[in-house]
């Protein structure tokens, strides 16, 4: 049985194709013919661009480019080259994509060049066509929006562990001159921005260790089907040119455009391309925990929650005084989740939960910890206390007020960490994506090529 997180894997796939075939005596080739009309799922623009391209009659068709694409996928053939040879030995494979020969690899790395901005529509069409059945599968999942960044590496010579080797006998061999020097944090300075051949293969800390690569936002709902690609290439950083960030001496926190920073134009290039589309819960790790990002999840895009861990670098302490009149002016702090403090021993306050009142704003109500339940109202137990009141010290707190916060719900509950494990999702989307459809094993250094593949993917 799987539990309430698995997402849908080829082996489910694979087996619920064998059991369709073993009730209907179809062969698994009937079995997608039958259910994959490609005439209405492929933008007619798309038509348009192919046919218009070359000025002589097409040897393969468009549908037939696409039924190589999805094939590759299923079987889970990551290179074209090895796709072809096993459509040179296999006739069944040819008649299901209408190859009457098998094209030579050129064609396919020039078909993807070519039309990667058709093939990006064609996701972003795809992803408004499955759309509602989303959310008829699972409208609460379906609902959450997820978002993560990742790190493509490029096939160059730089992610050649003799590469940074190399680097690193250059800064022992300054260390000699310079004892004061650490060769292990000096090697940094001694690596290129870019690599040598390939200027789209940025230096960068990602995936735990230094490596060349392009770094791309993967935006999944809460069953781990894909919603957005965001490639981080020139076309996005000229679209977006405030977002890149100048580089320190810092690996750690250094990356050509963090998360945080990526989040709001990700977003919004998201929203644009899907108009009609929207959800009420976003769920991101630390990464992208900022008062910025915060207000832009609720006043630009209009999510109601949003389920973001503290990045304690992120957080200042601050404090609260809220009370009775007559209560001693003693602050009342708050720990990292937005859980009031008792000013006396830093206990936590008890959460009674949302206050309702007409014409009110939402609001959480706290109150003392030593505050008893007695009869319909509490009476405060604590020999010094630090208000007036005999039912003890309240304090409320606003969502609207501090969306990062009470982002519409209580961080430190139970609610909050079954809502974040949602986000387990999108890194097994991202393993798929990469390792299974291949799109993290390519030998080619083009981005063209790297985005109509994760396109395709997906």
């Amino acid at each position: 049985m799987r539990n309430n997180f698995s997402q849908i894997s080829l082996f489910d796939i694979y087996s619920d194709i064998s059991d369709a075939i073993e009730e209907r005596d179809l062969s698994f080739f009937d079995l997608l013919d039958e259910h994959l009309d490609l005439g209405s799922l492929i933008p007619d623009e798309f038509y348009r661009a192919f046919y218009k391209y070359s000025g002589r009659k097409r040897i393969y068709s468009l549908e037939s480019f696409i039924r190589f694409f999805i094939l590759q996928k299923i079987i889970g053939i990551d290179t074209d080259s090895a796709m072809l040879r096993t459509f040179s030995l296999s006739k069944e494979l040819r008649d299901f994509c209408g190859f009457a020969k098998v094209p030579d690899a050129s064609k396919i790395t020039l078909f993807k060049q070519q039309f990667c901005d058709h093939l990006a529509d064609f996701f972003h069409r795809l992803v408004d066509i499955t759309e509602p059945i989303c959310r008829e599968l699972d409208d609460k999942k379906a609902d959450y929006l997820v978002l993560d960044t990742t790190g493509f590496e490029l096939p160059v010579a730089e992610n050649n562990p003799k590469f940074f080797n190399s680097k690193l006998k250059q800064a022992k061999a300054l260390h000699k001159s310079q004892p004061n020097f650490n060769p292990y944090a000096g090697v940094y300075s001694f690596l290129p921005d870019t690599a040598n051949k390939c200027i789209n293969a940025k230096q960068q800390y990602i995936n735990g260790h230094f490596c060349y690569a392009v770094k791309a936002a993967i935006v999944t709902n809460g069953l781990g089907i894909p919603r957005h690609i965001q490639i981080f290439d020139d076309d996005f950083k000229a679209a977006h040119p405030d977002i890149v960030e100048a580089k320190t001496d810092n690996p750690d926190i250094d990356k050509e455009i963090s998360d945080s920073t990526a989040l709001k134009p990700v977003l919004s290039d998201f929203f644009k391309l899907h108009p009609d589309l929207a959800f009420k819960t976003f769920i991101g790790d630390s990464a992208v925990d900022s008062y910025d990002n915060y207000s832009a999840l609720k006043n630009d895009f209009h999510f109601e929650r949003a389920c973001i861990p503290i990045n304690i670098r992120n957080s200042k302490r601050f404090d609260n005084n809220n009370g009775s009149a007559g209560q001693k002016p003693l602050p009342v702090s708050f720990d990292k989740n937005g859980i009031p403090l008792c000013p006396l021993d830093g206990s936590p306050f008890i959460s009674l939960g949302k206050s309702k009142g007409a014409h009110r704003s939402t609001r959480f109500k706290f109150v003392c910890p030593k505050s008893k339940p007695n009869g319909r109202s509490r009476t405060c137990t604590c020999p010094t206390p630090c208000t007036d009141s005999s039912y003890g010290r309240c304090v409320y707190t606003y969502p609207d007020k501090d969306f990062r916060t009470y982002p519409g719900l209580l961080r430190g509950t139970e609610h909050w960490d079954n809502l974040y494990r949602h986000r387990v999702t999108i890194e097994r989307t991202i393993d798929l994506l990469k390792r299974t459809f291949g799109v993290g094993n390519r030998c080619s250094t083009n981005v063209k090529t790297l985005k109509a593949d994760a396109y395709l993917s997906v």
